[in-house]
């Protein structure tokens, strides 16, 4: 909804503009507050639905001027800003003529209202849920449980050739539902030694579907060939039982060119493959299953569960959903985003059936009623607020995976989100991103350790709708639309790696234009020219595709001041990339996020970007700030919630001061003298807000930091602790092991001192999580289950050393999975010791709380196999981080 993110976009730029310390005057109080109160009046009128029924053709129109008037009034005020920044001096912008073009709307919108009738008897659509509200998540599969039995039959069977099991049906239909419940199940990951899932798209590419299969990243690659990946793909197959799913495939060639790799070891391995293309299943040449439309009776079964959960339909509501339900004709996706709309409407039983009364009237009346048309519904009753971010998931290109912690943060940098007294903006955003899954409008992919979600994924059909509404409300530009001109455009994607020369020649010029307003900017590029002219631009992203050592991050793109979140990202890991961030990155007035995938050096004025939040920098070389003038009342960076790996900086009392809310922290020490008091890492603790906290130590002779625990101080409030690189003495995991809220501990390279670890009774009392990776001298671990009460995951890689697992471990009863790779024989041997002994005595325990042994390579791809050269993340050392002469540089400097 174009109309409602573009007052919610101008509220806020007011708001950062007067609670900025230098920009507050620009804006005269009292006219601020008129249009503060204009502004709120016009998203009163939207929130309450007028473009819905009978008068929203008239609506919709007087919705796109309110967007256009909302444009115009931030363009006036960014301007006059950004002017001012440049100009280098701060003086009173007169809204008097922007008053006057929202006023002239208003009086339209009064008008309006008055000749339909006041709509205030009816509830909106934006009524608030409670902080902590979830929807219920069932199992159930519904109307395919035929199938569901067919495809785990399948993966067992009689024959130990391989087997490819083909899952074929219409886009919606459920293919990916159903195989993903049978990857998920229990059995299936005890059965197989390998299990992978990999989505192949129709533009799929061999190389990163090989990656992914070998759970590889593309920062691990050297010079390999696909021919080289397929090979190591193979061999590491050949001796293992596996599970390989491929999603979606579209076409012949991609299993052709795929299918060469899989070996058929006789073991029993199987390759699900689904797909919508009844010919692929055919040339697969087995036999396939194929879902069909849901009957009457199960379209009602799943439109109840995802409309009323587990409660029975309403019997006043029963006849319309019935009648709703036939409009779907069996499609379970349709079903599903009509059901979780009326789910959705939490309000009042009334509000749930005038809602379904003008769903049942809408598809009445719709002359085409294809799949599209009945989604389109779920848009047109979705909360107002929710749909600029449903629409901005059209940035991304087809079948790509969300990150969500990310995405909500182009939301927030865009302006979408209206604050409120009691919750953060991103913490706003994940409220909107459940709202969203509880619709079934996106779904989740993966979730971290302490259960938020991480990755979500969009059916291509909804991202179909989304881009389609997009494109008509002229929210996103795409580059299918750059011919027509972009010079009206807020939001221009390229999701395309276009040829050199038609970029300079067609693209490049448009995005060059002096006249753009455009705020949002993404782009892949490929060597090519970066448009750099765009006054208001306010997020910037680049997903540099070029092949090559070195790419020198442009000092120019920090001269666009009105940015507010800057990506820059190298397709190809291996690639080098550096840059520094000047001195006149102060002026960027309202930065709030900067993602670099390279080596940055930052001067001082780093400490004076006052709105900045999220900083996520491959190697981040900050110049220590100035002394605090104690009569500066604002000088910490209040804002700032996430600093990543910043390197060799010395935390003064100064420093701490400056970032007093931060949550999330990695600091990277590379030294060359061995000791780490010029550090001042006991003042970590001043950081009250810091709930995770990463710490690698390295050393040109490869060293572990002795002193370095010895001069740490943690701070009480840490949930997540990473430690790499350092010295372990027995009183430093006593330590750790007292933090009162410690729910992941992981341990890489470590060198523990003393070789027995015999744990303390009353530590440890709220670890969920251990890892433990490359940690020399380690030889036994002295362990019972009263140490890790809550333990539930426990997971050890490349442990030569260590002799076994205290069997006592197995008695924890919140224990569900113990991960190994690449251990000593005797440590591999212990969980299946484990597993005995805890069956033997809780005979029930397997039935009610299984034990999983999963010694693989990650989550994404658990296997019962070593893999044969696992390898630790990588802490970029001073000499492979970045060049020496970008060194000397940062130090003549400091």
């Amino acid at each position: 909804m174009a109309a409602y993110a573009a007052l919610v976009s101008l509220l806020n730029t007011m708001d950062h503009i007067q609670n900025h310390p230098r920009l507050s005057i620009s804006l005269d109080k009292k006219q601020a507050e008129s249009l503060g109160e204009e502004i709120d009046f016009l998203i009163d009128f939207i929130e309450a639905g007028y473009s819905r029924g009978v008068t929203c053709k008239e609506a919709q129109v007087l919705e796109s001027q309110i967007a256009s008037a909302a444009y115009a009034a931030e363009d006036v005020i960014e301007s006059h800003i950004v002017d001012q920044i440049h100009a280098g001096m701060i003086s009173l912008l007169d809204l008097q003529t922007v008053l006057e073009g929202m006023d002239s709307i208003k009086k339209e919108v009064m008008q309006f209202k008055e000749e339909c009738g006041s709509k205030e008897s009816m509830p909106t659509t934006t009524s608030t849920r409670p902080r902590n509200y979830r929807r219920q998540e069932y199992n159930t599969l519904v109307g395919f449980e035929e199938e569901f039995t067919q495809l785990m039959e399948s993966l067992v069977g009689e024959t130990f050739d391989r087997k490819i099991i083909s899952v074929v049906g219409i886009g919606g239909i459920g293919k990916t539902t159903l195989t993903k419940r049978v990857y998920e199940q229990s059995f299936t990951a005890q059965y197989f030694e390998i299990r992978s899932w990999v989505l192949v798209s129709e533009n799929y590419n061999l190389t990163d579907i090989l990656l992914q299969l070998l759970s590889m990243r593309r920062s691990q690659l050297d010079s390999e060939t696909d021919e080289e990946l397929g090979e190591l793909l193979y061999v590491r197959l050949m001796d293992c039982r596996y599970l390989i799913v491929l999603d979606d495939i579209c076409c012949v060639e991609a299993w052709d060119k795929l299918k060469r790799y899989l070996p058929n070891n006789y073991k029993g391995s199987r390759i699900i493959v689904t797909t919508r293309i009844r010919n692929v299943s055919i040339h697969l040449g087995f036999p396939c299953i194929e879902l069909n439309f849901l009957d009457e009776d199960k379209s009602w079964e799943l439109f109840c569960e995802k409309a009323f959960s587990q409660a029975d339909c309403p019997l006043e509501l029963e006849n319309i959903g019935r009648e709703i339900c036939r409009k779907c004709k069996g499609l379970p996706l349709s079903i599903v985003v009509v059901g979780g709309l009326l789910g959705r409407s939490y309000n009042t039983q009334e509000y749930t059936k005038s809602i379904a009364i003008d769903l049942l009237s809408t598809l009445n009346s719709a002359l085409d009623e294809d799949c599209l048309n009945i989604l389109y519904l779920s848009y047109t009753y979705m909360p107002v607020h929710l749909k600029p971010c449903f629409l901005y998931m059209g940035v991304f290109p087809e079948e790509r995976v969300i990150h969500v912690s990310r995405h909500i943060k182009f939301w927030v940098a865009e302006g979408f989100i209206r604050p409120n007294k009691t919750q953060s903006l991103e913490e706003i955003a994940k409220d909107y991103l459940s709202d969203l899954i509880d619709m079934n409008l996106i779904v989740k992919h993966k979730s971290g350790l302490n259960g938020e979600i991480r990755y979500c994924i969009m059916h291509d059909l909804l991202r179909d709708l989304c881009l389609k509404i997009a494109h008509e409300e002229k929210f996103i530009c795409t580059i299918e639309s750059i011919p027509r001109g972009v010079d009206k455009e807020r939001r221009i994607v390229i999701n395309e790696i276009l040829p050199e020369e038609e970029f300079q020649s067609r693209v490049f010029p448009a995005l060059q234009s002096s006249s753009l307003t455009t705020r949002t900017l993404g782009m892949r590029i490929d060597r090519c020219p970066l448009p750099l002219n765009n006054r208001l631009l306010r997020v910037f992203k680049v997903d540099d595709q070029s092949v090559g050592n070195e790419i020198d991050l442009h000092e120019d793109i920090f001269d666009q001041v009105n940015l507010r979140c800057f990506v820059y990202e190298a397709y190809n890991l291996g690639t080098f990339m550096y840059g520094e961030l000047p001195s006149s990155v102060s002026l960027l007035w309202n930065m709030q996020t900067i993602i670099i995938g390279g080596s940055v050096a930052a001067q001082s004025q780093f400490w004076e970007m006052r709105q900045l939040r999220h900083v996520y920098i491959n190697s981040l070389w900050i110049f220590d700030p100035p002394p605090i003038d104690q009569d500066d009342d604002d000088f910490a960076l209040r804002n700032l919630q996430t600093l990543r790996r910043v390197v060799n900086l010395t935390w003064s009392e100064d420093v701490c001061k400056r970032v007093p809310n931060v949550k999330k922290l990695e600091i990277i020490i590379n030294s060359d003298v061995g000791s780490t008091d010029e550090y001042c890492l006991s003042n970590l603790d001043r950081l009250s807000k810091l709930e995770s906290f990463i710490c690698s130590y390295n050393q040109p002779d490869g060293c572990p930091g002795i002193d370095l625990l010895q001069n740490l101080t943690f701070s009480s409030s840490i949930r997540k602790l990473t430690l790499s690189g350092c010295a372990m003495f027995l009183e430093n995991l006593t330590v750790i092991g007292s933090l009162p809220h410690l729910e992941v501990l992981k341990l890489i390279t470590i060198t523990f001192v003393q070789v027995d670890w015999v744990p303390v009774e009353g530590e440890f009392l709220r670890l969920k999580y251990l890892l433990i990776w490359s940690c020399s001298d380690l030889f036994s671990w002295s362990a019972e289950r009263s140490h890790f009460p809550v333990l539930e995951k426990l997971v050890f890689k490349r442990m030569h050393e260590l002799d076994e697992i205290p069997l006592d471990i197995g008695e924890i009863p919140t224990l569900g999975v113990i991960h190994l790779e690449c251990c000593s024989e005797s440590l591999a041997i212990s969980p299946k010791l484990l597993l005995c002994a805890t069956s033997n005595s809780h005979p029930f325990r397997r039935r009610n709380s299984p034990k999983q042994f999963n010694p693989g390579p990650n989550s994404d791809n658990e296997t019962h196999r070593p893999n044969p050269n696992p390898q630790p993340p990588t802490i970029p050392s001073r000499t492979d981080s970045i060049d020496e002469a970008f060194i000397a540089r940062f130090r003549r400097g400091q």
